[in-house]
């Protein structure tokens, strides 16, 4: 079965076909960061505005790659929330009319199922259950996966996601936007134990974190330092290795609680070089495996929507599905609430 993936939650505009046969037949992806760079953040109406210039020669982008036309997709799976309602609406609109018009299902898919599920397109991959380690600007979570739709939440940020504390970090220290993957480069410069900044939350006795204090104890250490080229660096190299402590620990931690022995990091912190390497050899210690998605699937994109959507056409059959009457999307979703596809 062909599946088409639309995803345009924040900025960036992905599209992917997804065979459930074949595998993932192509993806393209338009990234919005030099629009918003000039910003500092993410603006919602310029973000919504140009996810509708680039979808549509995007979709005909992936089909061309794959080789296939457009009567040929029997299914459209796109990210329904959370995220920026504007942009959500835009991918949401043109999924639904595209159902309507081929008359095939559409699939409004949760935004966080297609990040937790994004590294089952890798190989190898793990197999339900296990833990997921959501990590990203807008969400921090650890949740016990079982099946398709089956989630428990076990922690989650009480404040500041890990990615934004990233970028706010890497705003402080004169960085631009995005500043996470910024922030990472300037910490391989850095000298470790010059500076020791707190683990918030770290034996709190819960699956949950902290990270806004973690920014703030980063504006003191700034303002009592003369700040070069390489304090920048070492207070870099400080943040993120609190970060992946707390990080490592909790992940770990939620391991030993459920019994299981596969934990999956997904969202765009989980690019990062440091937290993959401590992670790793700290589960590979207690006889875990962590599995990642493929570093182009790490941020946003349009494969892990299509294959979130086969997931659940698979687990419930394509005949449960109908084409699309109407839409809604949902800024706002919590992930347990997400209804579980019937076998």
């Amino acid at each position: 079965m062909l599946i088409l993936g639309i995803e345009t939650s924040c900025d960036e505009t992905g599209i992917a076909l997804y065979d459930t046969t074949q595998g993932l037949l192509s993806h393209t992806l338009y990234s919005q960061i030099d629009m918003h760079s000039e910003y500092g953040g993410v603006v919602p109406e310029l973000a919504s505005r140009d996810h509708i210039r680039r979808v549509l020669p995007l979709i005909e982008q992936a089909l061309k790659a794959a080789e296939r036309e457009l009567h040929q997709v029997e299914a459209i799976a796109y990210t329904q929330g959370p995220g920026l309602a504007g942009a959500l609406l835009v991918g949401a609109s043109i999924g639904a009319a595209l159902s309507f018009a081929l008359n095939i299902p559409a699939l409004g898919i949760h935004h966080l199922e297609g990040h937790l599920l994004s590294p089952l397109l890798s190989t190898p991959a793990p197999v339900f259950p296990f833990i997921a380690l959501l990590v990203s600007g807008g969400h921090t979570q650890l949740m016990q996966v079982d099946a398709v739709g089956r989630y428990k939440l076990l922690g989650e940020t009480v404040d500041d996601a890990a990615g934004e504390a990233f970028d706010k970090t890497a705003k402080l220290l004169g960085l631009g936007y995005p500043g996470g993957a910024a922030l990472s480069k300037l910490a391989r410069q850095g000298r470790p134990g010059k500076f020791k900044l707190p683990r918030p939350m770290l034996h709190s006795g819960d699956l949950n974190f902290s990270f806004s204090g973690l920014k703030t104890a980063v504006l003191t250490l700034i303002h009592k330092q003369e700040i070069t080229g390489q304090t920048r660096a070492d207070i870099a190299l400080a943040f993120q290795d609190a970060v992946v402590e707390v990080l490592t620990e909790k992940s770990l931690a939620a391991l030993s609680q459920s019994g299981l022995s596969q934990l999956v990091v997904a969202g765009g912190v989980g690019a990062n070089e440091q937290l993959r390497q401590n992670l790793s050899a700290k589960a590979a210690q207690r006889g875990a495996s962590v599995f990642y998605p493929a570093l182009e699937f790490c941020t946003d994109n349009g494969a892990m929507i299509a294959f979130a959507g086969a997931m659940r056409l698979q687990v419930s059959g394509a005949k449960t599905w109908k084409p699309a009457s109407s839409f809604t999307v949902n800024a706002r979703w919590d992930l347990e609430m997400l209804e579980t596809p019937e076998s």
